[in-house]
């Protein structure tokens, strides 16, 4: 009897671990974020946080919709960000959040793991989906990044979706400014430190990484940047290598937080690097990497996608909005930590 309980209570256990092995093997072809910061579940209210899943799972659906149909990593990058652009939730395309003259300038990056091509825009206040004037530059350019004036009539001249500025106009961000600007004087009067008015006025930045039935890896990042910003500044989302980065021998990534911290770490590549050269995990290289930001002073998060289809999406704040979709089409998505 007690030899046949023995191997009954080690077959559970093999099974268990079989299972619990699986579970954790499971093969992502879709990782997406709309952004990080101090997002706290006593703060949210039950519809809010209904709304914000909502708006990842449409994107998943997205996303994945391309992939099933043997569409590239491009495309489902593109079509998962298009859906978080076109959301007044995010802080990207209609959710862009105000620079301190009352403007909305927006970001946006795209990178093809196989070629290493990328395209990338900014300061741009026109193009109602900023990810597709980064693809256009990207396939229809000979360059990477374009700015401002030139990007706009770049955009106008591949025939995008162009709108008026007050197409970006939502109450909340036109509120968010406000509130960032008294906050700024308030603590400008105690500070001898000018940075110290920037954290928590400048996340839900969007984001994908994608991997393809050929193998094919591709990221992307779109942002309004950072509430109340001045002086045509700049983050790190169309910035290959800091924001955005994909390479099909190693990870697609895409970031999200304050915006120099990533710039001065080289965040998205630095993930890649730490892969080749250390041979780390997706895992752990993605943590070392948020750590490193983290011990500078910055805050915000990332998410990251293998050629084999593992996946990362570490954060050092309350919370990130994140959702992956496996292979067999299993949609997950997550808030808080």
């Amino acid at each position: 009897m007690n030899r046949i309980l023995v191997t009954l209570l080690l077959v559970i256990w093999v099974m268990r671990a079989l299972s619990q092995n699986q579970a954790n093997n499971e093969k992502y072809v879709l990782v997406i974020h709309g952004g990080a910061g101090t997002i706290l579940q006593q703060t949210m209210t039950r519809e809010k946080e209904k709304a914000y899943k909502a708006v990842l799972e449409k994107a998943l659906q997205a996303g994945y919709a391309k992939l099933q149909s043997g569409k590239t990593s491009i495309d489902a990058v593109q079509a998962a960000i298009r859906v978080m652009e076109d959301s007044p939730l995010y802080n990207a395309g209609k959710g862009a959040v105000f620079t301190h003259d009352g403007r909305n300038e927006l970001d946006a990056s795209i990178m093809d793991g196989g070629t290493r091509k990328a395209g990338a825009v900014a300061g741009v206040t026109i193009v109602k989906n900023p990810i597709d004037a980064a693809r256009a530059v990207m396939e229809k350019s000979q360059h990477v990044m374009l700015v401002g004036k030139g990007a706009e009539a770049f955009a106008k001249e591949q025939r995008l979706v162009l709108v008026d500025p007050k197409y970006f106009y939502t109450r909340e961000r036109s509120e968010g400014l406000q509130k960032a600007i008294e906050k700024e004087k308030v603590q400008l009067d105690h500070s001898a430190n000018p940075q110290d008015h920037w954290p928590d006025s400048k996340f839900g930045t969007v984001g994908a990484v994608a991997l393809d039935q050929e193998g094919n890896l591709a990221a992307g990042t779109s942002t309004g940047g950072m509430s109340n910003k001045r002086f045509g500044r700049v983050g790190d989302s169309p910035i290959i290598g800091a924001g955005t980065y994909a390479n099909n021998e190693t990870v697609a990534v895409s970031c999200t937080g304050w915006g120099e911290f990533f710039i001065r770490n080289i965040a998205a590549y630095d993930v890649s690097a730490l892969m080749e050269y250390r041979n780390l995990t997706v895992k752990k290289a993605a943590l070392a990497v948020i750590e490193k930001v983290g011990n500078m002073g910055g805050d915000g998060g990332l998410i990251a996608l293998d050629k084999n289809g593992n996946m990362a999406m570490p954060f050092n704040t309350a919370g990130m909005y994140r959702g992956t979709v496996t292979k067999e089409g299993k949609i997950e998505v997550l808030i808080y930590k």
